[in-house]
C-alpha cells in the first residue's frame, strides 16, 4: 500500500473541513455519509473523486453502529448536508452509506431511511472496511475499522474481500474505562481520550480494551495467512494502539496519518451507480 498516496489524500480532505475547495458547479459530485457512533460525517468529491468539502459532528444516536435515535441522526445529517449545500453552492441529492459487516438488512434499511430523510437518494450502501479499501487500495491482508462502538474486520486476498466480521467493541468502551479510572463523566472522558497530550498517559489504562479488540482480530484470522494489518476508524487515532495491537498478534501492523477519514472518504468514493 502506497502510504504516501493515502496521507495526501487524507490532508487534502482534513483542508475541506475549514475552507471548500474550488470546483465546476455543474460537475457530478460524490458524497459519503458515514453515521459512526460518535461522529457523524459527511465527505463531498469532485468528479475526479477528490476532496471539495466534509463536514462532522459529534453524535451519540447510534450504539454498537445501530442508530437508536432516529430523529436524532436525521436532523444531525440534515443540518451537515445543508451547511455543505451553502459552501458549496449547489444541491447535494445522492449519496452512499456504509455499515458495520454483518449488519443486518433492516437495521441497514434504517441507516438508509436517515439519509433519504435529510433529502438525499441512498445509491450504494456497503461494508466499513470494504469502503476504506476504497481509500487504502490494499491487494492482501487485513482491514481492521475500529470506531467508537464496533470494531470491523475485512480480510483481502487479491484484492477481494474473503471474509467479514464485526464485534461490538471500540471507543466507547476506551471512554468508559477512562471514565472510571479518573471518576469523571463519559463526554468528559472522551475529550481526554482525544486529547493528543494525554494519550501516552491514558495507554496503560486503556490497554485491557486494546488487547481485547487484538484477541478479537487474532481469533478471526487464525484461518488465513496474513502479513500485514491495516488500521482504520476513529479509535485508531489514539496514539500507541498500533504497537499494542502487533505486540499482541505479531503481525506488522500500520495505519495512515488519520485513520477516522479514511472511511468516510471511502465511502464516498463508492457514490456511483
Amino acid at each position: 500500500m502506497d502510504f504516501n498516496r493515502v496521507n495526501q489524500l487524507i490532508e487534502k480532505t482534513e483542508k475541506t473541513i475549514d475552507e471548500a475547495v474550488k470546483f465546476n458547479k455543474n460537475e457530478e459530485l460524490f458524497v459519503g455519509v458515514d453515521l459512526g457512533t460518535a461522529y457523524i460525517v459527511l465527505v463531498v468529491l469532485n468528479k475526479e473523486k477528490q476532496p471539495i468539502a466534509c463536514e462532522m459532528k459529534f453524535a451519540q444516536v447510534l450504539r454498537d453502529g445501530l442508530v437508536v435515535d432516529y430523529i436524532g441522526a436525521l436532523n444531525i445529517v440534515r443540518e451537515l448536508k445543508e451547511k455543505l449545500e451553502e459552501r458549496l453552492g449547489v444541491e447535494l441529492y445522492k449519496a452512499s452509506i456504509a455499515v458495520p459487516p454483518g449488519t443486518s438488512k433492516g437495521d441497514a434499511k434504517t441507516h438508509k431511511y436517515v439519509v433519504e430523510g435529510a433529502g438525499m437518494e441512498v445509491i450504494k450502501v456497503l461494508d466499513e472496511p470494504t469502503a476504506a479499501n476504497a481509500v487504502l487500495q490494499i491487494e492482501d491482508g487485513v482491514i481492521v475499522d475500529i470506531g467508537g462502538g464496533t470494531t470491523g474486520i475485512s480480510i483481502l486476498k487479491d484484492g477481494k474481500v474473503v471474509y467479514t466480521a464485526d464485534e461490538a467493541t471500540g471507543g466507547t468502551h476506551l471512554s468508559l474505562v477512562i471514565a472510571g479510572n479518573y471518576k469523571v463523566k463519559f463526554e468528559e472522558a472522551e475529550k481526554m481520550k482525544m486529547d493528543k497530550n494525554k494519550q501516552r498517559e491514558l495507554l496503560p489504562i486503556i490497554r485491557p480494551v486494546i488487547q481485547k479488540v487484538s484477541t478479537i482480530i487474532k481469533e478471526n484470522i487464525k484461518d488465513y495467512e496474513i502479513d500485514d494489518i491495516y488500521l482504520v476508524g476513529g479509535t485508531c487515532c489514539f496514539e500507541g494502539i498500533e504497537e499494542i495491537i502487533e505486540k499482541e498478534i505479531k503481525i506488522r501492523t500500520r495505519k495512515p496519518s488519520n485513520p477516522f477519514l479514511v472511511t468516510p472518504l471511502g465511502i464516498a468514493m463508492n457514490c456511483c451507480s
